[in-house]
């Protein structure tokens, strides 16, 4: 009888092991792993990196470049993004759909993984341009992940023919989640 009772947890069992609320909480509270220091959570002075002025038409070039590629069939809506990097290097990105809208990649995050990928870490901002009147900020996943991985970066909005918006990652993400919060 004994060996058939073995792995089953009755509920007396269970009572046991568990700890309640607050207790479990403390005891069992990830610690999460960030390669950032505070330090690197501040934004990148542009003063020290580049003349910021003199780059923007060039960097809103490339994302209308970019917007050229997306693959937009099911909601014709293209969109171009390019994130430049501290070294003033740029990567571009499209969107990229598919028919099941979940799938859908934003421009934000193809040009983000694309320069992770290959091996760049610090951000100094990114262009997005769609082709609306209005402003078309990155979509709340996008902030999430520029959050993380550039920490409080410009964000410049334009449309085909000009800058609409200029403002700083936390002004989209004003409470963001990260790995401090772990």
């Amino acid at each position: 009888m004994a060996g058939s009772d073995r792995g089953h947890r009755g509920p007396e069992r269970r009572k046991q092991n568990r700890r309640g609320g607050a207790d479990r909480r403390a005891g069992e509270r990830r610690r999460g792993f960030d390669r950032r220091t505070e330090r690197e959570w501040e934004p990148v002075r542009l003063d020290d990196v580049r003349d910021a002025a003199n780059d923007e038409p060039a960097l809103v070039a490339a994302a209308i470049d970019a917007r050229t590629h997306a693959r937009a069939r099911f909601s014709h809506f293209h969109v171009g993004a390019a994130l430049e990097i501290v070294t003033g290097e740029v990567v571009t990105g499209c969107n990229v759909e598919n028919a099941t809208y979940g799938l859908t990649i934003c421009a934000e995050r193809v040009a983000l993984f694309k320069a992770l990928s290959d091996g760049h870490d610090l951000f100094t901002r990114i262009v997005v341009v769609a082709d609306t009147d209005d402003p078309t900020p990155p979509c709340g996943a996008c902030r999430q992940l520029l959050w993380e991985y550039c920490g409080d970066i410009e964000v410049v909005l334009a449309n085909l023919s000009e800058v609409k918006k200029r403002l700083r990652l936390s002004e989209l993400l004003p409470f963001p989640f990260d790995a401090r919060l772990l």
